[in-house]
């Protein structure tokens, strides 16, 4: 088989690791990758979706995984479809599920979904009058793709004024913020758990734990990740049975009231208070860095499992019965104004765990940050302590100038 995958961070990494001895697999392209899938395949340089769907062509493509959302949401799997071209993931108009807030909110509102109380705004004055009446914190979050940074969680009114100022009026996001959904607050600890979806029903992996925050105690920017451990210390299995009966069969339940079934990925991004679980967003596509940690406890042949779940078939996921702990080093100065383009050294040195790149690049014998999110460094081990041990020791030797992580990983 050739395969293709869409993507160039740690998740693809962990894709084409997992994937990669797999003897079925004859040659794997990646657009645009990066250090780790150039040693796995090769690295194309492709972004437009006429660009990809020539290439899977030309090369006879057999299967195209995608990682990130916006190529789902520009409408890739329609385009290749048209072509016989196949796709694991989403049509266009179930990806809006995770491309559009506001569609999302009224799906989870129509099916009975359990998620926060929330109203969708499409002019600026009427957001501004809505919350000078609410309580506070309140979640005002841009409808569509902001890179995961287009909510914000407002302590007062004058925060949250400023927030709609800058998303409707300002448009520090495009388009993306034209349309607002603006909710209750919820408190409580969040949650991931990713599903395989064979077009008919959902197969959930084991729940992970993503930490968001730029800095040690959950504390400065949000960002794209910068940590993750699985399974999720903190959701429980009276968590998993409320998830199933309140999020779970209402989502199947949708998907087949829509018309929307699909082979691909839905990722459930939940805040669990205590009240129970609620949905906070969907995405259609495999996390990052929740992959990373998923992928090394899977024991299921990746392979086997997308092409049953593109085949109709149903699947049964297994899991390690270990912990798994992935830490993000990441360029100074990210989430905002990152510093690019400096050597990375000290993966010969790294004894416990493995690492995949994710912003970084070969440039002849070196390896060179151009990214946010660096590298990932990921172990497995019979506890959390055990498995954070390995990855701190070894990320301790990997250097890049002004390079940074976490030091609180898997600590919870």
């Amino acid at each position: 088989m050739r395969i293709l995958i869409i993507g160039e961070g740690g998740r693809e990494s962990a894709l084409a690791a997992k994937l990669q001895n797999d003897p079925r697999i004859s040659k794997m392209f990646f657009a645009n990758g990066n250090a780790t899938t150039d040693v796995i395949g090769k690295n194309v340089h492709l972004s437009e979706i006429k660009e990809l769907r020539d290439f899977a062509i030309k090369e006879k493509v057999d299967l195209t995984i995608v990682g990130p959302e916006a190529p789902l949401v520009a409408g890739l799997k329609d385009e290749f479809k048209k072509h016989d071209l196949k796709v694991f993931g989403p049509n266009q108009k179930v990806a809006s599920l995770e491309g559009s807030k506001a569609f999302s909110k009224k799906f989870m509102q129509t099916y009975d979904i359990k998620t926060a109380k929330a109203v969708v705004f499409d002019s600026y004055n009427d957001a501004k009058e809505y919350v000078q009446t609410q309580q506070y914190p309140l979640v005002v979050k841009a409808s569509g793709l902001a890179g995961g940074k287009g909510v914000v969680i407002c302590d007062n009114l004058e925060e949250a004024e400023a927030t709609i100022h800058d998303f409707m009026i300002r448009r520090i996001y495009g388009d993306a913020g034209i349309r607002l959904v603006i909710e209750e607050y919820l408190e409580g600890f969040e949650a991931s758990i990713i599903a395989f979806s064979n077009g008919e029903k959902l197969f959930p992996c084991v729940a992970a734990k993503d930490y968001k925050k730029a800095g040690n105690g959950d504390t400065g920017p949000n960002t794209g990740g910068m940590g993750s451990v699985a399974p999720s210390p903190e959701f429980t299995q009276e968590h998993y049975a409320d998830f199933e009966k309140n999020i779970l069969q209402p989502t199947i339940n949708g998907l087949k009231g829509e018309g929307f079934g699909f082979k691909g990925i839905i990722f459930f991004g939940l805040m669990v208070t205590k009240n129970g679980a609620y949905l906070l967003e969907y995405n259609m596509r495999f996390g990052d860095p929740e992959t990373q940690v998923l992928m090394a406890l899977m024991e299921n042949n990746l392979l086997d499992v997308i092409q049953d779940c593109m085949e109709g078939k149903d699947i049964q996921l297994k899991f390690k019965d270990e912990k798994a702990v992935c830490l993000v080093m990441c360029s100074g100065g990210y989430p905002r104004n990152i510093e690019t383009g400096y050597e990375i050294v000290g993966e010969d040195k790294l004894k416990h765990s493995k690492l995949l790149y994710a912003g970084a690049v070969k440039k002849g014998d070196k390896v060179v940050s151009n990214g946010g999110r660096v590298l990932n460094v990921v172990a497995t081990g019979a506890t959390y302590d055990d498995a954070r041990k390995k990855v701190y020791e070894d990320a301790a030797h990997i250097h890049f100038d002004y390079g940074f992580y976490r030091e609180d990983i898997g600590k919870f």
